[in-house]
């Protein structure tokens, strides 16, 4: 059946919202892709009955009330092409393939599971409507130093802030964390954690709940991962602090390297300190200790 595939700009800092404006928009699938020498981009699949029209002026738009805002864009303008020669799911699906990330994990969509390997945990990804696939290197970063830290010791719980498709909660748990609790305001991304969950066999290890951190009441846990955006990391720096346990980790992702700096120093006062860093593909992830 033909479809249309809608091409839009976005930098790291929009597109968490653009994503969700492209849903609203009808999106039957949205894939991030960010190539070596070329601007980041959203691609968007519609089906043929949406009007072309008014899909790209709505985008347009969108796109141009984020340049006036100050944020950052190639100043390309969102395309749109009609696509006859694939299903639109097949073309989404392209962009997600197995993923050996680290030394002991192997990433893959359901509908590509490789056969297991020696030495690694396999882990088992439908994103859904959620961030959160393996392929990007803010995610993988994160997996990187969540692997290392539970090779040098045991953890008995996690907390997952903003865990998307669920993947670091999942995969701290395939690594034998005992207990991870998974927090989002997306009830998309809790469905599609949960979904996860149940897919690798430790669902029963992982509660996902629609929270806000700010909010979030439970115990303080010895390890916190977190894959958000840096301005969101330096607003929850308290909420961090509170339901961190001390002397425990705090693994955060989606920083670009001018930031990584900053992070730091905004949550010493908090008490933390910086111990590791991964860069993986332009993202710089942390363990911090607190």
């Amino acid at each position: 059946m033909p479809f249309w595939e809608l091409t839009v700009p976005a930098s790291a800092e929009v597109s968490e919202g653009l994503t969700n404006f492209l849903w609203e928009q009808g999106a039957l699938g949205v894939v991030e892709e960010e190539r070596p020498g070329e601007s980041a981009r959203l691609r968007a699949f519609f089906p043929e009955s949406t009007p072309s029209t008014r899909l790209v002026e709505a985008a347009r738009r969108y796109v141009d009330s984020l340049r006036a805002l100050g944020f950052t864009a190639d100043g390309s303008d969102p395309l749109l092409t009609p696509r006859l020669e694939e299903p639109w799911a097949e073309a989404w699906r392209q962009a997600f393939v197995p993923q050996r990330v680290g030394r002991r994990l192997l990433i893959a969509p359901p509908w590509e599971v490789p056969a297991p390997e020696d030495g690694r945990t396999t882990v088992i990804i439908e994103p859904g409507r959620a961030f959160g696939t393996g392929t990007h290197g803010s995610t993988q970063g994160c997996l990187v130093l969540l692997e290392a830290l539970l090779a040098r010791e045991a953890v008995a719980e996690a907390l997952d802030v903003g865990t998307g498709s669920g993947i670091l909660a999942i995969a701290a748990a395939a690594l034998g964390v005992g207990r991870v609790t998974a927090l989002d305001t997306d009830p998309d991304a809790v469905a599609a954690a949960r979904a996860n969950a149940a897919r690798n066999g430790v669902a029963g290890r992982i509660e996902c709940l629609i929270a806000d951190p700010r909010d979030w009441a439970g115990l303080a846990a010895p390890l916190i991962v977190s894959n958000l955006l840096a301005g969101t990391h330096v607003r929850l720096a308290p909420d961090y602090r509170r339901l961190l346990a001390r002397g425990g980790h705090l693994i955060l992702g989606g920083l670009l390297p001018e930031e990584a700096a900053s992070i730091p120093a905004a949550l010493g006062p908090h008490g933390f300190t910086s111990a590791e860093h991964a860069d993986v593909e332009g993202w710089v992830s942390l363990l911090l200790r607190g």
